[in-house]
């Protein structure tokens, strides 16, 4: 029995055993298969280091492939404090050669840590510096290449590029916004070491960094650069608080310029207020509109058929009373009896607040509210505003009246801009956009592409759109916007002079002088819009301010996008004082002396000989200074 009984024992202690045994045999089966990796990164990443290597941020570029944001290659100095023998021989002439204090770089030598980073002084190093380091052959001394952001054109189009921080990762701008496509992936060079962070003779592993993908904007650099020179004469000029330039295709909805003032270079933005740099005026500031806005409520009031330009007329006395308020013209003593084209041509507040009185508060804000105005663009940039509208059911007689000429109410720049060119184009309202497409660099793959996007298509008819470029061309040609007008290109424009508002109360001479101009002016390809807030030493309109500014972009624009020249628009009617602009005869083909019978009154000089032209400059049938020189070539 007691044979039996440790038997029995023996046999459950076997089992015991075998079955301990089987568990070891498949957990080592299992580690030695299943495991085997995950463990050994484990175990690998406890004796590895990495030296990082940055990758290289994508390119941000202009419509045409320009580099506005690109990268240069700079040195950093990594420290791997457990190698270094000599701290003390290595913390002086790191010191010496870096322009530091002996306890400053001890600080970094004698950490207790895996890797150093020194900076900033140690950090993005000059090619003589580093050179100074690398002769020196210390071990755990490490010079690392680094890739650090460079804007190459410094304060161009600051607001809407943005800038990076020292870790070259997007703190504003489109370089926050698209950092996930711009930034990246690290690579790195991996080395290995014992417990102690001796370095082992074990090889190194090369991680390659992947670069960032890369931006293509609907900016015009040649553009951006005419609106920055004009927006740096107008500081100099006028010394206003703020300044700002729009230019948007009206087709499509891309932005082709944007710059404000005061902007930044985004190399040193640590050198800048943080409301200078934060703030893209054109979609962040909110105003009132002023004259401008009248665009809105005369394309309504054509629209709805409460005015006929041509055979409508009003009295303009230079005030009307609504209510218990008094609104006044700008012209003392008012324009008299006028046409209601004459009203637009004038910019006569009256004669809009009998348009806005025409078609009453609901049919002109929900005009109002379908161009746009009252929420946000969803522009792809980021710190957009939404500006302030009355509420309805609070809007009065004089709220409706002082909304129809652009005050009372808030909008931002790229609001206006975006509802008038839904005005021009046929009434069909875009989203704006700065980018046009991410690409990969290595395949040239478009991995996301923005097209044209209809937010609200026929808020008014083509007829209506026609009608309003038409008034809006008679405001330059014989009207307030007059300063804008082009000799050879038709532009149609509307200005704007809007008294700004402090806690609820008018600022006496403190005004937004604004223009909103396109061209050409029976087919918009541009449209423009600039806005100076409070210049000084000038009479504060927009047509004597801003008017002659956005003449000087449109012209620019002329050039750059090649267009063609068209006398067929509206002559302008000069002023005695004004430099007046003639058609020049085209010539060629004439005789010496038919030549001379149409060019009477132009000064004239021959090239060659002979009896009849060949050719001729200016050329023939294009506006050109009374008086001016034509050269004749004979033949």
């Amino acid at each position: 029995m007691v044979i039996k009984q440790i038997n029995n024992r023996i046999k459950v202690v076997l089992l015991i055993i075998f079955v301990i045994s089987m568990i070891l045999i498949i957990k080592v089966f299992y580690i030695e298969v299943f495991s085997y990796q995950k463990l050994h990164k484990l175990a690998n990443d406890l004796w590895s280091r990495n030296l990082p290597i940055t990758a290289d941020r994508g390119l941000i570029m202009d419509r045409n492939g320009k580099v506005l944001a690109g990268n240069i290659t700079k040195t950093t100095l990594v420290l791997i404090p457990n190698q270094i023998k000599n701290k003390e021989e290595v913390t002086k002439n790191l010191a010496r050669i870096l322009d530091v204090s002996y306890d400053e770089m001890k600080k970094h030598v004698f950490k207790n840590t895996s890797i150093e980073r020194v900076h900033p002084d140690g950090r993005r190093l000059d090619f003589t510096v580093a050179d100074q380091i690398n002769s020196l052959n210390y071990d755990g001394v490490y010079l690392l290449k680094e890739s650090v952001r460079n804007y190459p054109y410094n304060n161009l189009l600051s607001h809407v590029l943005g800038f990076t921080g020292i870790d070259n990762q997007g703190l504003s701008g489109l370089e926050l916004l698209y950092d996930d496509y711009l930034k990246g992936v690290d690579g790195s060079i991996k080395y290995y070491s014992d417990g102690k962070g001796a370095r082992l003779t074990h090889p190194e592993v090369y991680n390659e960094p992947v670069n960032g993908m890369n931006l293509y904007l609907t900016i015009d650099i040649d553009i951006q650069a005419s609106i920055e020179r004009e927006l740096d004469n107008v500081i100099a000029k006028y010394n206003p608080e703020h300044a700002l330039i729009i230019v948007e295709d009206p087709n499509t909805g891309e932005i082709l310029g944007m710059a404000s003032r005061p902007n930044f270079n985004p190399n040193y933005y640590q050198n800048y207020k943080s409301e200078v740099i934060n703030r893209n005026l054109p979609i962040w500031m909110t105003f009132e509109p002023g004259s401008t806005f009248k665009i809105i409520t005369l394309a309504a009031a054509i629209e709805e058929g409460k005015v006929n330009l041509f055979e409508d007329h009003y009295y303009d006395t230079g005030s009307i009373r609504v209510a218990n308020a008094k609104i006044k013209c700008w012209k003392p003593g008012g324009h008299g009896y006028e046409s209601f084209l004459n009203v637009v041509e004038n910019s006569c507040n009256p004669g809009f607040v009998v348009l806005g009185e025409r078609l009453g508060k609901e049919t002109l804000f929900r005009y109002i509210n379908a161009f746009g105005f009252g929420s946000k663009t969803n522009i792809d940039l980021n710190g957009e505003e939404d500006g302030i509208l009355f509420n309805l059911d609070k809007v009065g007689p004089v709220e409706l009246a002082t909304t129809a000429f652009g005050q009372g109410i808030s909008v931002t720049p790229i609001q206006q801009i975006n509802a008038v060119s839904a005005v021009i184009n046929g009434g069909n309202l875009l989203k704006p956009y700065v980018i046009k497409m991410v690409v990969d660099p290595v395949s040239n793959n478009i991995l996301y592409e923005n097209k044209k996007t209809l937010i609200k298509d026929h808020i008014i008819s083509e007829n209506t759109s026609k009608l309003v470029k038409f008034a809006l061309e008679s405001v330059v040609a014989n009207g307030t916007g007059r300063n804008a007008y082009l000799e050879n290109y038709r532009v149609g424009g509307k200005t704007g002079t809007a008294q700004k508002v402090e806690n609820g109360h008018y600022l006496y001479g403190n005004y937004i002088l604004s223009f909103m101009g396109f061209m050409p002016a029976d087919k918009p390809e541009v449209v423009v819009y600039v806005a100076i807030d409070n210049p000084k030493g000038v009479i504060q309109y927009g047509g004597t301010v801003s008017a002659p500014v956005a003449k000087n972009v449109l012209q620019d624009i002329a050039s750059i996008l090649k267009m063609d020249k068209d006398i067929s628009g509206m002559p302008k009617v000069y002023n005695w004082y004004e430099s007046k602009y003639v058609i020049l005869p085209d010539v060629t083909g004439l005789s010496k002396d038919e030549a001379l019978k149409k060019l009477k009154g132009f000064s004239i000089s021959y090239v060659g000989s002979g009896s009849s032209i060949i050719n001729q400059n200016p050329v023939g049938n294009s506006y050109v200074l009374e008086g001016s020189n034509v050269k004749l070539m004979l033949n």
